[in-house]
């Protein structure tokens, strides 16, 4: 039939789309191994990563810049992720983990545990960057209208709660100098204190998060096209909502305690690939989780390279990159209670 046919040769051209996308994350990855803020001739980024002996070049390529890289890549597929899951809940295009102040309610937890509690541990930041993350989702949703909320009503919520949280967390950095030393890079979103502890300690939990947000993919399809169209289908509105909510946490929750809060990966990255993909979650999820990781990588690259011998943090580059995005999604849109 005709219509089948049509249909096969889309999936064709989703997933070689796909093997597409994760080839250039590769060269990505290489990239960010090879290329940092003191430049290293190609041998010895090779001799470091296959014949490790101890000089100064082989600990840069394989202690710093591998867990710099796996940092950003698992980060990245999180961020990506959470907004593609974000966007399809509240049926929002302009929803993002940064805009609807996610990443502030985790950075506002993990400030509060460092300053008040006396935390130093990223075991301890997570938990309370869950926390954090969780408690803000629910506050923005209820704010912006819970059920009858429309997109402009949650932006505004979450810019609303997002720069309250961020003036906390800039006064009790500026109460608190010690805590100051300590969050100064890590507020603006960084993956320069990448180890392999790091990776070691936040992966668990952004593969489980990317292992819900997988699971709901056909419910989220349905989901997106309004509750009623939701049920006649079969979809089950509370549990989907509840399993999105949970993954978004873990993804942002984790993501922030190991980078600090990084901006507008989550928005940028979806509505990139609805334009690949078009708007069947089952496809846009494993997009984002790979086209995500690119963009922060290449913005880290971007960074260690604009800044030498010193460095941009990644957080300023994709905040520079994704405000003229946000005000072109904004007027494209043209949403009527604007």
């Amino acid at each position: 039939m005709p219509g089948t046919g049509a249909r096969a040769g889309r999936h064709a051209a989703r997933a070689a789309g796909l093997l597409v996308a994760v080839a250039v994350l590769v060269l990505v990855c290489l990239a960010s191994v090879a290329i940092g803020a003191k430049a290293l001739p190609l041998s010895e980024v090779w001799h470091g990563l296959f014949h490790y002996s101890g000089t100064n070049g082989d600990v840069l390529v394989r202690d710093v810049r591998v867990p710099r890289t796996v940092l950003g890549l698992i980060v990245g597929a999180a961020l990506g992720l959470a907004g593609a899951v974000m966007q399809a809940l509240t049926r929002n295009p302009l929803a993002e983990p940064g805009l609807l102040g996610v990443n502030a309610g985790a950075a506002a937890a993990v400030v509060s545990a460092i300053t008040f509690f006396g935390v130093t541990s990223l075991t301890g930041y997570v938990w309370f960057a869950f926390g954090g993350a969780a408690l803000v989702s629910v506050a923005v949703y209820l704010l912006g209208g819970s059920r009858s909320a429309n997109p402009v009503r949650l932006a505004l919520a979450g810019t609303a709660v997002t720069a309250a949280l961020f003036g906390y967390v800039n006064a009790v950095q500026l109460l608190d100098s010690a805590a100051l030393d300590r969050l100064r890079f890590w507020t603006v979103g960084s993956l320069a204190s990448a180890n392999p502890e790091t990776v070691g300690k936040v992966w668990p939990f952004i593969a489980l998060g990317v292992l819900l947000s997988l699971l709901i993919a056909r419910p989220l399809n349905a989901l997106e096209m309004g509750d009623d169209t939701a049920r006649a289908l079969g979809a089950h509105l509370t549990r989907t909502r509840v399993l999105a909510m949970v993954a978004v946490t873990l993804l942002c929750g984790a993501a922030t305690a190991a980078c600090g809060p990084i901006v507008f990966i989550g928005l940028m990255i979806p509505h990139l690939v609805r334009t690949i993909t078009g708007p069947d979650m089952r496809w846009i999820l494993p997009y984002a989780a790979v086209l995500a990781p690119v963009l922060l990588l290449v913005a880290d690259v971007v960074g260690r390279v604009a800044a030498r011998p010193s460095e941009l943090q990644v957080g300023i580059v994709t905040a520079l990159l994704g405000g003229p995005v946000f005000i072109h999604l904004v007027r494209r849109k043209r949403m009527a209670q604007l």
